[in-house]
């Protein structure tokens, strides 16, 4: 186990619409994680630096090194001593997937070290096992519009749905945050047959629109009755964003993985009106914003680059 490794992995916008813990797509929107043999004695060294990096821990409960562990144990090796530097530029808590880039890139880099031995398949199946549901983990880890599910022996499948590119995913981030406990507490545990029917065909008819970039299906198909009816309690000024956005030519907005964050998707041409109306109607309810720009699908999928 030598070298270093430099793994850069894309946010993720999670639980599109009615596609609630099985549909995610990655973002132009990275954290990049360095991994090395450590320059000491020391068994394990972490740097942070970039958005939020006071609030990222330093030591072994760091969530990437607890990624890193994992995968080793996986293999059945030991654990070997770590340099690990991360540079943020996801925030955290914002439903921007930033907890799945830790992940990924914990997973990625120790299969760097270790010589490859697992493949994206495997990869994705531990990633998974490690978040707890797939629709983050996934995209992050191969890039796209992923919808994930499993049999009913708990075996996954992933697949990649197509996104027309006139379609532009546009992310809006307040200065606030709702925490996946709080966003899951929220939830009932038990849906009516006709929230369930409403659901499949919303989904079915989203994965259809993404694919074609008809305008028309999509204002139909994000509607949702699985969590965003219970969720968008948890987020203030929800109501005029949503319609602020729609009222400058969003098809659907919905939140993105467990929120505060939103998600509207818009044409090209209206994309960047569509970003400004909705931090303009954040903004008049007294609502901070720490970003609002259009940014596009990473087809790509996490990297990673050996460093001499």
């Amino acid at each position: 186990m030598s070298g270093a490794f430099r793994v850069s992995v894309p946010a993720t916008t999670a639980n599109i619409g009615p596609g609630f813990d099985c549909l995610g797509a990655a973002l132009t929107r990275y954290n990049h994680f360095t991994f090395a043999s450590p320059s000491t004695a020391e068994t394990l060294q972490i740097g942070v630096q970039g958005l939020d990096s006071d609030r990222v821990t330093t030591d072994a409960s760091n969530l990437a090194y607890v990624a890193f562990q994992k995968f080793f144990q996986k293999i059945g090796q030991p654990v070997p001593a770590l340099s690990l530097k991360i540079e943020l530029d996801v925030p955290l808590a914002r439903g921007m997937g930033s907890s799945s880039t830790a992940i990924v890139g914990g997973i990625l880099g120790a299969n760097a070290m270790a010589g490859h031995p697992l493949d994206a398949p495997a990869l994705a199946d531990l990633a998974t096992e490690i978040e707890g549901h797939p629709d983050n983990v996934v995209p992050a880890l191969l890039g796209g519009c992923r919808l994930a599910t499993a049999n009913d022996a708990g075996v996954a499948t992933v697949c990649e749905v197509a996104w027309h590119r006139g379609i532009v995913p546009i992310l809006v981030v307040p200065a606030f945050e709702v925490s996946t406990a709080q966003a899951r507490a929220v939830l009932p545990t038990e849906y009516s047959r006709a929230d369930a029917v409403y659901t499949m065909g919303h989904l079915a008819l989203l994965i259809q629109a993404l694919a074609t970039g008809n305008g028309d299906w999509l204002q139909t198909a994000m509607g949702d009755r699985l969590h965003e009816p219970y969720r968008k309690s948890l987020i203030p000024g929800y109501a005029a964003v949503t319609q602020a956005a729609r009222d400058a030519g969003a098809y659907g907005v919905t939140i993105s993985g467990a929120g505060p964050t939103l998600l509207a998707l818009g044409s090209v041409e209206k994309a960047t009106a569509i970003a400004w109306a909705m931090a303009q109607a954040w903004q008049q309810v007294d609502i901070e914003i720490v970003d609002a720009k259009p940014l596009a699908i990473d087809n790509i999928g996490a990297t990673v680059t050996a460093i001499n």
